[in-house]
């Protein structure tokens, strides 16, 4: 049932749309810029929509696990969805607070014998997922693969007889301007066609490493995540995903994942069930006109190399920090953001020439590129390993000192010679403690503790637990002093607050 306000919206909507399709509106004569460019309005679309209608489908998905339940109508929504009921009470309704739930998306057939494209955040988390087709049947998905970076996923189902499907079109041939019809199922409505133009291209909105959307005025809303953008020769050029509203709505902003991109990902997650990207192993960042002129570049172009992976192909290859790339196997670099899509289109294993400016001189060097999958493991375990080792140097906080094995890095960092034999290292010496009031500083080495040689922080805790439980209110210490160049002193430090 329809309430009264919604009658109201209704009836001035229609009225709208009567002086739209009135002689001397919307679809009238061409004006003098049309005439003079040749450009005609479609007088309708009715034909590439019957036609096209039949290869979008709707998704649905079934949560069972608390918690795991997205907005009703896609997840880019649910920060809103979630708000909106919290302004009202602070309860989610009823069909929500159940701990199994249905959502719904789009989507659209790519081949007869089932392969369905829609969005990952459609059917992130579901524990059971279904496509209803235009003619009322209901098929059980499974999924063969996503990929959250580009926010896609392939589905597949069993029909027993060949489903209607459309084609990926070429989205680089795609310009501002063109008409671009979107089919989808907003907010649960069921099959619904918009129509508008491409408003802008290269759109980054900050979803992922990848962006370069398609950006649309045909209305995109709720539900309508996974639905295709079509042009008008009735190929998919994108994949609606996401949209720009304060209200949740369409105010005529919508973002689509261009076809070249999908098609690429696409064809991975049906071969393989998951992506295989190429990876460099750098890690880069954008560079501004004062950078340009500081590296001694021309223009502020490229992607400046602002680290490189210990292990990683780029480090095995010799490129290094402030290198700066300008063409990636042929492709010229212009923005910094450029670079990882093209990395990540090249094919694991694969030899490129990388161009870099390196001290304003330019240079050639051959990669043989990695899998960013695998890259991506190498780069978190690095990270747990440096994230364990500063979670051990924090623990070795002994008497108002920070301290670390003598090692080759330390010694390199706080350039202690060879003579200095084994010790400990002080990292750094808290304000106002007795080893500071005492002259000890960052770079000095602790050769002994108690009388004992040590050779790492746990030697050193040791020792002070031992004077400790002999009842010793002071630890002798044997330091080399970096500041008095290494010539060895012992300096007492209180083991508690000076008596």
């Amino acid at each position: 049932m329809i309430h009264a306000p919604n009658m109201l919206k209704l009836a001035a909507l229609g009225v709208l749309l009567t002086l739209a399709a009135q002689p001397g509106a919307a679809y009238a004569q061409p004006s003098q810029a049309q005439k003079v460019t040749g450009f005609e309005a479609p007088r309708s679309v009715a034909p590439l929509a019957r036609a096209l209608s039949e290869a979008v489908v709707n998704i649905s998905t079934t949560f069972k696990r608390k918690g795991a339940l997205p907005s009703p109508h896609g997840g880019p929504f649910d920060k809103q969805f979630r708000d909106f009921f919290k302004r009202r009470g602070g309860k989610m309704p009823p069909e929500h607070q159940r701990r199994k739930a249905s959502a719904l998306g789009s989507g659209f057939i790519i081949d007869p014998k089932g392969i369905i494209i829609t969005n990952n955040h459609v059917i992130k988390n579901a524990d059971e997922i279904y496509v209803n087709l235009k003619d009322g049947t209901r098929l059980k998905a499974t999924l063969r693969g996503r990929d959250p970076k580009t926010d896609l996923a392939v589905l597949i189902v069993k029909p027993k007889k060949p489903l209607p499907y459309v084609t990926f079109g070429d989205s680089d041939k795609t310009e501002v301007g063109d008409w671009v019809l979107a089919i989808g199922n907003p907010f649960g409505l069921g099959g619904t066609v918009t129509l508008g133009i491409v408003s802008a291209r290269g759109r980054d909105i900050n979803s992922g490493p990848y962006d370069d959307f398609i950006q649309t005025d045909a209305a995109i809303n709720k539900g309508n995540s996974g639905g295709p953008l079509f042009n008008m020769h009735g190929e998919v050029v994108g994949i609606n995903s996401a949209i720009l509203s304060p209200s949740g709505g369409s105010v005529g902003i919508g973002f689509s994942i261009p076809s070249n991109l999908a098609k690429k990902v696409t064809a991975q997650l049906i071969k393989y069930g998951e992506t295989r990207r190429g990876w460099l192993g750098v890690r880069i960042q954008t560079i501004t006109r004062d950078l340009a002129e500081g590296l001694g570049l021309d223009k502020p172009e490229g992607a400046l190399i602002a680290d490189v992976t210990r292990g990683g192909p780029a480090q095995k290859a010799g490129l290094k920090p402030r290198d700066v790339i300008i063409s990636f196997n042929g492709v010229k670099v212009v923005r910094m953001r450029d670079l990882p899509r093209i990395v990540a289109e090249t094919p694991v294993g694969e030899e490129v020439v990388v161009k870099i400016m390196r001290d304003g001189k330019p240079m050639e060097i051959k990669v043989t590129l990695g899998r960013l999958e695998k890259g991506e493991k190498l780069i978190k375990a690095q990270a747990e390993k440096k994230k364990t080792e500063l979670a051990k140097l924090h623990a070795s906080q002994l008497l108002g000192m920070k301290l670390a094995a003598l090692d080759k890095a330390m010694r390199a960092k706080y350039a202690i010679p060879e003579s200095v034999g084994k010790g400990v290292v002080v990292i750094s010496v808290k304000t106002d403690s007795d080893a500071e009031k005492k002259g000890l500083a960052a770079g000095d080495v602790i050769q002994q503790a108690g009388g004992a040689d040590v050779t790492s922080p746990d030697d050193v805790a040791a020792q002070i637990a031992i004077f400790r439980k002999k009842g010793r209110k002071a630890i002798p210490l044997l330091v080399l002093r970096k500041a008095a160049g290494f010539d060895p002193r012992y300096i007492a430090l209180w083991l508690d607050k000076r008596p």
